[in-house]
């Protein structure tokens, strides 16, 4: 009895196993789905995410292996390159905080700066035929910068309320032309509202009023009236007389910063470099990236450049003199190439006029009048 039933148990293991084989090799992907319920497949079988397979004709053989970890070696420089970075003559370089990313920036906010002691590195050729061409060009003195720039805020007050109206007229001066914020200042005057405590007093709408229509007026009233209450609280109704405090004020940027120093306490820390000093530094090929040959993408890059091989004597001139010949010559849209004098030494030259669309519509437009 024992035997018959033994026999009969071997025969439906054996069909059962017939079964198993059959269903293996006409469908492989039943039998991985069977495999996978058992015990994980050993090292040598297993599948790597990133394993090559090779496929073999017939039934499917996939033979895997990890991929071996990459010996990662320290970073060169390439031959001939050095990587770039801050020059080893700085004294100290400061960081504004930055703003979140949602919040809406200011022109002169969040910037970084380095300010250089002395000057190094290899100065542009003939900068100094360039620079004496252009005083030689300035030296009417008819640019707007002349005569309503911010070195003539408040130059009829008191030093200390001077100062504080010189620090107005630095503030409201981003992205607004000389004689706008020249009118500003006047009306400021004219309301009593170039000292500190007066604006403090003074009700936000009413200085919104009074400085419009210079660029961002609402923010810049907002400005003014932190300004005044620190000037007040920290320094006794003066202003600050170092590049850092000046920088630590609301609105306050590098530019700013030099030419408050420049103009309220004669002291000369960096160059005062605005849109006319970046540009015109950027046309004359006197300014670079550090460590290549692309034009400088701000400001601060351009002063950071220029006082690596401009003297030191000149880093007060050049700021009022670029501007103006920016106002009157070398203007940001289709600069007057034709009335330039250094054309020959300038790179830039008689390559930023109007284009040939432009010029179309002029001739038409002319034509038509006739």
């Amino acid at each position: 009895m024992s035997l018959v039933n033994g026999g009969a148990a071997s025969s439906t293991l054996v069909h059962n196993a017939a079964w198993f084989y059959r269903v293996r090799t006409m469908n492989p992907q039943i039998h991985g789905a069977v495999s996978s319920s058992n015990k994980p497949l050993s090292l040598k079988t297993q599948q790597h995410p990133l394993s090559d397979s090779k496929s073999v004709s017939g039934s499917e053989t996939r033979v895997c292996t990890p991929n071996k970890r990459l010996k990662q070696e320290p970073l060169e420089p390439l031959p001939g390159k050095q990587l770039c970075g801050l020059p080893d003559i700085e004294d100290f370089a400061y960081k504004k905080n930055i703003a979140s990313p949602s919040s809406r920036r200011s022109p002169e906010t969040s910037i970084t700066a380095v300010t250089s002691v002395k000057t190094v590195g290899n100065p542009p050729d003939n900068w100094v035929e360039v620079l004496e061409g252009i005083r030689q060009m300035r030296s009417s003195e008819d640019a707007p910068v002349d005569s309503m720039g911010c070195d003539k805020a408040g130059s009829f007050l008191p030093p200390t309320e001077r100062r504080f109206a010189v620090l107005l007229g630095a503030l409201l001066s981003s992205q607004t032309k000389d004689q706008v914020n020249n009118a500003a200042i006047h009306r400021l005057h004219q309301n009593g509202l170039l000292t500190p405590e007066a604006v403090d007093k003074a009700d936000e709408s009413t200085i919104r009023e009074l400085i419009y229509p210079v660029g961002f007026y609402t923010r810049k009233a907002t400005y003014m009236k932190k300004i005044a209450r620190i000037c007040l609280v920290k320094y006794n109704g003066d202003i600050p007389n170092s590049l850092d405090d000046l920088l630590s004020l609301p609105g306050i940027g590098p530019k700013m910063a030099h030419l408050i120093l420049h103009i309220a306490w004669n002291d000369v820390q960096g160059i005062c470099v605005d849109t006319h000093v970046h540009r015109i530094c950027n046309r004359l090929g006197w300014v670079s990236r550090p460590g290549t040959k692309q034009k400088t993408t701000s400001p601060e890059e351009t002063r950071v450049a220029l006082q690596q091989w401009l003297p030191k004597e000149e880093w007060v001139a050049i700021n009022p003199l670029l501007v103006g010949f920016g106002q009157m010559i070398c203007t940001p849209l289709r600069p007057r190439c034709e009335a330039c004098t250094i054309t020959k030494l300038c790179p830039a030259a008689f390559k930023e006029t109007s284009s040939p669309s432009s010029k179309l519509k002029t001739s038409n437009r002319r034509s038509k009048e006739l």
